[in-house]
C-alpha cells in the first residue's frame, strides 16, 4: 500500500520562514516569538510529515494535560485536514493519540500532570524520538530534564526535544539555561551551535493572519504585552498585583477541605469562561485554589455540563453582570448568585485577597498563568497605578465573586 502513495507537499501552505526548519536536526530546538507567529501549527505540520516519512514517534506534551486537547492536538488533527491525509491517520479522542495507518507511527499527547503516564508511554512500533514541549514556559526546569531522558533507545533518526512558547520574563529559567549562555539579543532571528537551535518569529512572519488580528497586535498599549506578544521579545515584568502565592500539590488534602468556595466569571467568544473551586481556611488566612474551569466559547448548557459534576448543590457566586446567564444556570440544575459590584469593589476585593496566603494546586495551569501576570496599570512614565490591567484576571475576578461576602460585601440572593 505504501509503495503505491506518493506523497507532494506544496511550499504555499507553510509559513515561508519555517521552511528550512523542516528538517532541522539539532538536539534540542527552541521555536518562540509573539503571539500569532504560526510556530505552534508549524511545529504540527512537521510532525505530521514525520510520522507520514515513518521514521519518527512523538510525545507532545504540555504541564497539564486538559491544555493539550484545545492547542496541539487540535493543531495535529487541522494539519492533517490540510493536508488531506485523513484517510492515513486514525485519530483517538479519548487517549490523545494519533497513529498513521501506513506505517504505525505515532503521535501521543501527555500532561506532565501525570508523571507516572509519562513514564509508561511507548509507541507501538520503534522509539520516541521526538518530544515538544507546547507552552514550555509553563514547565519546571526539572520536568524538562527528566523529559529528555525519555529520549532513549536506537533510532535511525536523530533525537530531538522541541520546546515552543512565547516569552515571559527573563528571570525565566529557559532563559538563564538557554538564551543567556547564547548572548542572545532580542533582534536576533536565529542561533546554532551545534546542539541548540533558537529560532525567533512574530506576527510579520505569519503570512496567513487576518487584518483585525494583526491590527490588535500593533495596537497594545501595555509596553510589557507589546514587547513579548507583539515583538516576542524577553519581557521585563512591572508591578504584578498578587505575590502572595504558592504552588503545591494539594492531591492528598483536597478531602478533608469542607469551607468550599465557588466563582464564576462569564466569558465567551474573546474571554473565557472562568470558574474556580476553592477551600477557606478562615483561621490561617488561607485560601486554597483547587480546580478551575478555563474555556472560550462555552454556552450556558455547556457551562453547566462542566461544572455540575463538581459543584452539586453549592452555591457559586457569578458575575452579576450576565443575569440572564445566571438565570438559565439556576433553570438547568445549578445553584448561582450574583455578587454586588459597588464602588472599588475591584480594589477592595483584591487588597482583600492580598491579605491571606493563596495556595494554587499544580493542576490549574491557567491560576498559575493568570498569578504570574496580573498586572497594575501604568502611567505616561511606566510608573504604577492604582488600577490593575483588565486582563490576564478571569480566575481572579471569579475569585474575588466567590470571597465578597467574606470581605463584609453584601450578595444578592437570585429571585
Amino acid at each position: 500500500m505504501t509503495e503505491a502513495i506518493q506523497l507532494i507537499y506544496y511550499d504555499d501552505i507553510y509559513n515561508s520562514v519555517y521552511i528550512p526548519y523542516l528538517d532541522l536536526q539539532t538536539r534540542t530546538q527552541i521555536f518562540y516569538g509573539g503571539s500569532s507567529s504560526g510556530k505552534s501549527f508549524f511545529l504540527a505540520q512537521r510532525m505530521i510529515e514525520d510520522l507520514m516519512d515513518g521514521h519518527r514517534n512523538y510525545l507532545v506534551v504540555r504541564n497539564v494535560s486538559n491544555t493539550l486537547r484545545t492547542s496541539t492536538f487540535n493543531e495535529a488533527k487541522k494539519a492533517i485536514s490540510d493536508y488531506g491525509f485523513s484517510d492515513f491517520f486514525k485519530v483517538r479522542e479519548s487517549d490523545m493519540d494519533i497513529t498513521c495507518k501506513l506505517n504505525g507511527r505515532q503521535a501521543i499527547f501527555k500532561g506532565l500532570d501525570d508523571e507516572e503516564k509519562i513514564k509508561s508511554v511507548t509507541p507501538q512500533k520503534g522509539v520516541i524520538t521526538d518530544i515538544w514541549v507546547e507552552e514550555a514556559t509553563e514547565c519546571r526546569y526539572e520536568a524538562i530534564k527528566q523529559l529528555s531522558k525519555r529520549l532513549r533507545g536506537r533510532s535511525k533518526v536523530h533525537k530531538r526535544i522541541t520546546l515552543s512558547f512565547n516569552p515571559i520574563y527573563k528571570s525565566h529559567w529557559i532563559f538563564k539555561e538557554y538564551f543567556a549562555p547564547a548572548g542572545w539579543c532580542d533582534d536576533q532571528k536565529d542561533y546554532n551551535n551545534g546542539h541548540v537551535s533558537i529560532i525567533k518569529t512574530t506576527y510579520k512572519d505569519n503570512e496567513f493572519l487576518e487584518p483585525d488580528d494583526i491590527y490588535e497586535l500593533e495596537n497594545e498599549k501595555n509596553e510589557y504585552y507589546r514587547d513579548v506578544y507583539t515583538f516576542g521579545n524577553w519581557g521585563i515584568l512591572g508591578d504584578v498585583v498578587f505575590t502572595n502565592w504558592r504552588i503545591e500539590d494539594l492531591a492528598d488534602q483536597i478531602k478533608s477541605f469542607d469551607n468550599i468556595k465557588n466563582g464564576l466569571d462569564f466569558g465567551f467568544t474573546n474571554d473565557p469562561t472562568a470558574y474556580i473551586r476553592t477551600h477557606y481556611d478562615r483561621k490561617h488566612a488561607r485560601i486554597y485554589i483547587y480546580h478551575e474551569v478555563y474555556k472560550r466559547g462555552l454556552s450556558n448548557a455547556q457551562i453547566y455540563g462542566d461544572i455540575k459534576n463538581t459543584v452539586g448543590n453549592e452555591t457559586i457566586y457569578a458575575d452579576c453582570a450576565e443575569p440572564k446567564s445566571i438565570s438559565e444556570l439556576n433553570n438547568l440544575g445549578l445553584n448561582v448568585l450574583p455578587c454586588k459590584k459597588g464602588k472599588d469593589s475591584i480594589l477592595h476585593g483584591i487588597q482583600w485577597l492580598q491579605g491571606h496566603e493563596i495556595i494554587i494546586d499544580k493542576s490549574c495551569q491557567n491560576m498559575i498563568n493568570e498569578a504570574t501576570l496580573y498586572q497594575w496599570r501604568q502611567d505616561k512614565f511606566g510608573d504604577p497605578i492604582n488600577t490593575p490591567e483588565d486582563r490576564d484576571n478571569h480566575l481572579w475576578d471569579a475569585l474575588r465573586y466567590a470571597y465578597e461576602a467574606e470581605q463584609g460585601g453584601r450578595v444578592f440572593a437570585w429571585a
